[in-house]
């Protein structure tokens, strides 16, 4: 395997898609399901089925695909079948919001039930064709097309929902299947039929008790951290417009534009985030990304004017892609090749855990002490997942 940044982006597009569509979800299925629930709970646990999803297909799937054998790879398989479904439930999402609820949140199951397909077997890709002393910096490529897709869908999105509600669904759900047409023409998996035919892959309850019982708990500490790291992360995500709005006394607007200064560092620095970790090493990287949070939180948190506020989570974002871009190497090399897929899986659990248990976590805080805990609430889990990561011992980068 040798590492090339054109096939890096070209698989890249996999992740863009995956983003794209996931922004477009989140932003505008809400509006479509209160057209017809006057319930916020209901709404909001039919938005948590792709986390449900991702805690319990997604492992799946990657898991199966480890052990997967077929003239097209063990990954293709799940992205030419799950892709073109999503794709199509996608389209149909604002099509269902004009025919009726039951349409509507038909659409949603099948979509999200598809995109579980192909999810983790996309990720999967990138460390089965990267070298491992380079799959930080191709994670890093990975995620700042991921973030374009983002960037994509909140500006181009916009433009074309005002013009008609769907046709940033339909346009999207195209993109996806050109996507996934350029994906099986320009990635060639290597053919593991032969080396692969004992099928000693790991299944995904198998792999949960592996990583609970190993003598060397390095693989149980990282994943503890991702799942510390992602709830601190987690809430200030989803509470940061209220927070502004209620707390710091600022506008809807004005709060989300300061959280997207975070997000746009976050996509600046995803490539360098690599080379910094191939130089250092990934666990020295993700350390100093954590340190640099808990400043930055315990900063934000007694900060009351917009400006230091914009400052303070551009610098943020820094620190995050430190973290964020190096754990997934990291996981995937504390494993063989075969089991790169349930690894995968386990990252989405812990990952998707956070971002089920963290708002409601956060929530009940909320409604005892009001706004004003969040970035204390966050960087407390920022020390767990310090504490978790000095613990670690494997998962560095290989020049073998």
């Amino acid at each position: 395997m040798k590492f090339s940044y054109g096939k890096t982006a070209l698989l890249g597009l996999g992740f863009f898609v995956i983003t794209l569509t996931w922004a477009l979800y989140n932003a505008y299925v809400p509006i479509f399901l209160f057209r017809y629930l006057s319930s916020g709970f209901l709404v909001g646990f039919i938005m948590t089925l792709d986390n449900i999803a991702a805690i319990t297909l997604q492992p799946y799937f990657g898991a199966k695909s480890d052990v997967t054998q077929t003239q097209f790879g063990r990954r293709m398989p799940y992205l030419l079948i799950g892709m073109p479904i999503s794709a199509i439930a996608f389209a149909l999402i604002p099509l269902g919001y004009l025919s009726g609820l039951a349409m509507l949140v038909a659409a949603v199951l099948v979509f999200n039930g598809a995109m579980s397909i192909y999810r983790a077997p996309t990720i999967a890709l990138m460390p089965d064709l990267t070298p491992p002393a380079e799959r930080s910096k191709a994670n890093g490529v990975i995620n700042l097309m991921g973030g374009l897709g983002g960037v994509l869908a909140f500006f181009a999105g916009a433009k074309l929902y005002e013009a008609d509600p769907r046709l940033p669904f339909v346009l999207s759900g195209v993109l996806m299947v050109l996507v996934i047409i350029v994906l099986y023409l320009g990635i060639k998996e290597p053919d593991r039929r032969e080396t692969d035919k004992d099928g000693s892959g790991m299944g995904i309850m198998e792999a949960f008790v592996y990583v609970l019982k190993e003598e060397e708990k390095s693989t149980f500490y990282l994943l503890l951290a991702i799942l510390f790291w992602f709830m601190g992360y987690g809430a200030v995500e989803a509470f940061f417009t209220a927070y502004g709005v209620f707390h710091l006394g600022i506008t809807e607007s004005a709060a989300a534009l300061s959280l997207g200064f975070f997000s746009l560092s976050f996509l600046v620095f995803a490539v360098p985030s690599g080379f910094i970790a191939t130089r250092i090493g990934r666990r020295k990287t993700i350390l100093i990304g954590l340190v640099g949070l808990i400043f930055t939180f315990g900063c934000l948190n007694f900060m009351a004017e917009i400006l230091p506020i914009r400052i303070l989570l551009l610098i943020a974002g820094f620190f995050w892609a430190l973290v964020n871009i190096n754990s997934y190497p990291m996981i995937v090399d504390m494993t063989t090749e075969k089991n790169i897929g349930v690894y995968t899986g386990l990252y989405y659990f812990y990952s998707s855990l956070a971002a089920i248990l963290s708002p409601m976590l956060f929530g009940a805080i909320r409604d005892l002490l009001g706004f004003g805990p969040l970035f204390i609430y966050a960087l407390l889990f920022f020390i767990l997942a310090a504490g978790f990561t000095l613990m670690v011992r494997r998962g560095e980068i290989s020049y073998n």
